[in-house]
């Protein structure tokens, strides 16, 4: 068996092959188009033409090509984070950073971490989740930033508005916003307009697509949307962000991942933990979010806050370790719902 590493850039792709026990074999680069796609598939088949298997960084974004190559010419190709990336490059002997290094870095992992690493699927039902949810991020980022240009404009223009307007958030108040500047034929108030315009169709664009979101959470099956504090959207967020669960063995690495993990910060008699500030991020917000709606509306986890707190902790500590249970609580969801998804509804991990 023979395992090939791909460590993708913008430009080039360095490939490198090992054997069975980890011993370098060769290492090229190619161009990261469909002739380099082409010729590295070509020069992967001439010197390792029996059993072999492909391990590639950033399968979503810059080897998003290479891998729909190989994938289309039936070979076995698994997706490799870049954490255990650095983690087996730190192993190595020699110093530095290089290209062929990291791809040598990645074929070893994917020979060490055989059937743990997620098969790379292109065009799968949660990769389009996690697309939506992104694009939906950025449509909001827009708007919040063209609302806050809006108010300048307004407060140059028509100072005192906020007592009549005091946010920007709804068509009802948007066309406040439009009479008040009605007459006025400045530079400034034209741009205003277009900004009430661009906002009024930002609003469409996002009403749309959440419900494009939510129905493509129910088509999914997932029962997240019935856990008290996550919507559908926090819920798209969630499988989008975590994409096969059945790659995540335990809720203790789900929990690392997600950024719930407690860090120790004891010191003498005084034990306690720290925010811990690693993780995804969009993950942890998610679970966050969940943790502050069940800790003012949900009587159990109120009473757990509660537990806490006569134990002496924080009110932040208390949400924090509440933050951590619920991580456990969507992490057994998420894997009921894999293993009951028929197969083709985009949970199970035999999806194609």
């Amino acid at each position: 068996m023979v395992t090939v590493g791909i460590d993708a850039h913008k430009a080039s792709l360095a490939v490198a092959l090992i054997d069975e026990l980890g011993r370098e074999l060769a290492h090229e680069q190619f161009a990261n188009d469909p002739d380099g796609h082409r010729g590295l598939h070509a020069w992967v088949e001439r010197l390792a033409p029996g059993e072999r298997r492909f391990g590639i960084e950033g399968t979503g974004w810059l080897a998003r090509g290479i891998a729909c190559l190989l994938l289309e010419r039936g070979e076995q190709v698994v997706d490799v984070r870049g954490t255990l990336t650095d983690r087996q490059r730190k192993r190595m002997h020699g110093q530095g950073k290089s290209d062929p290094r990291d791809a040598v870095a990645i074929a070893r992992v994917t020979a060490r971490e055989e059937g743990k690493l997620a098969p790379v699927r292109i065009d799968s039902a949660l990769r389009d989740l996690k697309l939506l949810c992104s694009y939906r991020w950025q449509l909001v980022g827009e708007r919040n930033r063209a609302a806050n240009r809006l108010h300048v404009d307004l407060v140059s223009l028509r100072p005192g508005y906020q007592r009549r307007i005091p946010n920007l958030d709804s068509k009802v108040r948007l066309e406040r916003a439009q009479r008040l500047l009605a007459g006025d034929q400045s530079v400034q108030a034209a741009l205003a307009r277009r900004r009430i315009e661009k906002l009024c169709r930002l609003d469409g664009e996002i009403k749309e697509l959440e419900q494009e979101i939510a129905q493509s959470v129910k088509t999914l099956g997932s029962g997240l949307p019935q856990l008290v504090g996550l919507s559908y959207l926090s819920a798209a967020r969630i499988i989008g962000e975590v994409g096969d669960i059945g790659r995540i063995q335990t809720k203790d690495r789900f929990a690392r991942m997600n950024g719930t993990a407690p860090v120790p910060a004891s010191s003498g008699e005084r034990n306690r933990h720290r925010l811990n500030k690693g993780g995804n991020r969009r993950l942890n917000h998610a679970i966050h979010m969940m943790a502050l709606t069940q800790a003012r509306m949900d009587p159990r986890a109120r009473a757990y806050v509660e537990r806490r707190r006569a134990e002496g902790r924080t009110q932040r500590d208390a949400v924090r370790a509440l933050k951590r249970h619920l991580s456990d609580v969507v992490y057994q969801q998420l894997r009921h719902d894999a293993a009951t998804a028929p197969v083709g509804a985009g949970l199970n991990s035999e999806t194609k």
